[in-house]
Order: C-alpha cells, then structure tokens, then sequence
C-alpha cells in the first residue's frame, strides 16, 4: 500500500518531520511518501492561503493517481482543495480535520478544536458547519501562536495548548479535544496527560494519526468517496502553470 502525503504549501523545511510523523504511524507494508507544492504559499492561515494552495494540490492529486498512489492525505487542517480533489480522482482523499472532527464527534458528545490563532475562529466554525457537525462543537480556542512558530519554543507552544485545552473542558464543556494544526502532531498523548493528572479525562486526538488510519482502512476495505457526490468535473478549456 502506498499512501501519499501532500505538504501543501512551499515550506520544503517540513517534509522530513512530515514523512517521520506519518511513516510512525503506518502500518506494516505500508509506504509513505511526501510531496510539497511548488506553486502556493508558506503556510495555510487564511481562505486565500486556502485558494492559492488548491491549484498545485490538485496537481499533485493527479501525479499521485498516475503513479499509482493507493490513497492521498493532504497534510492540512484547513483541509484545502478536499472536495475539488476528490471530483478530480478515483483514489481516496483524506483530510485530516474531516476525519478528526468526524471521530470527535462518534467519542463524545462535544469537541473543541485548538486552533492557532482567533482569526481562525470564523473560519474553524464554517469548516464545521460544512461538515454538518455544528451541534457537536463545544468552542474553538486559540493558542494565539502563528503555524510557522510553533517548532520554535516546543515547551511554550504546549502550555498554550494546555491552557487552552483546559479551557475548552471546564468552561465550554468539550469532551474530545481536536488540535487544529497538523503541526501540533505528536502533541495529543503528552495533552493527554497533562489533562489527567487535572483529572480531565478528556480524548485528544493526533488528526495525522487519524487521517492514516483512516486512509489505510479505505484503501483495505476497497472504498474510496462516492462519484455521486464527486462526479468527475466537465471537460473544458482550462489554463493554469502546470
């Protein structure tokens, strides 16, 4: 099986880290691999990131299927460019907030995303809605730390995160507890932790960990997204730097 790992924007730096995250999580047999764009921007922060990133993802989508990739996660909570890619393709596409935020929603009753910063806020909120999870979102609280600073100070990017975890479960009555940066992976065990020894036994999930997984199984059990609801685009003109 050979899963593919698009790191959809143009910070090459992380794609060491990115293989090694997704690669300790993999099962047996399977092969991961990791492309990042060539056209797009350094991090995904914003819909225009969003936009900006979608052309080259969908790019990559198409030389994965080619090469003949069994599944594609685009390594992104923003989920950017998940549905134009799944029209484009046979082969499953993840998105590692769908997937986390769905499972969230089967362990608990409520979740909190944690996200990076409070503009992230609206945008988090949309995301949920159009996911149809919006009666299972307890609140979206920020660490207020930008995507391309959180390597800096691993131990103050935790306390953030601890700060704001411990929010989300005692004043907004999260019972499941999504990180919403897949730059935090590695983080939800130690959260975890931390958590319980405040006596919150609260899940925290690793949306990488998730988003693998669930790869895995599709690719396994022979599913990949519905043609009805992804029906391949029309064919037309179309100009784009590919």
């Amino acid at each position: 099986m050979h899963i593919r790992v698009i790191n959809p924007v143009i910070t090459r730096v992380w794609e060491q880290d990115t293989l090694r995250t997704y690669s300790n999580v993999a099962g047996p047999g399977v092969n991961v691999s990791v492309v990042s764009l060539d056209w797009g921007t350094a991090s995904i922060e914003s819909y225009r990131d969003d936009a900006l990133a979608t052309p080259d993802i969908l790019n990559k989508v198409l030389q994965a299927e080619k090469e003949g990739v069994d599944a594609v996660i685009i390594d992104c909570m923003a989920d950017p460019g998940l549905h134009a890619a799944r029209e484009i393709s046979s082969i499953p596409v993840i998105g590692p907030a769908q997937a986390s935020m769905h499972l969230a929603a089967i362990l608990g009753f409520k979740f909190s995303v944690l996200s990076t910063s409070k503009r992230d806020i609206p945008w988090v909120e949309d995301q949920v809605t159009r996911y149809g999870l919006s009666k299972h979102l307890a609140s979206v609280r920020p660490i207020d730390i930008p995507v391309l600073s959180l390597a800096e100070n691993p131990e103050a990017t935790f306390q953030a995160l601890m700060q704001a975890a411990e929010l989300a479960v005692t004043v907004d009555g999260a019972h499941v507890l999504v990180p919403g940066c897949t730059g935090l992976a590695g983080l939800a065990a130690h959260l975890r932790e931390g958590l319980l020894k405040k006596d919150l036994d609260v899940q925290v999930l690793d949306p990488p960990s998730v988003a693998m997984k669930l790869a895995e199984s599709l690719v396994s059990l022979g599913y990949a997204h519905s043609k009805m609801t992804f029906p391949f685009p029309p064919t037309k003109e179309i100009r784009w730097p590919f």
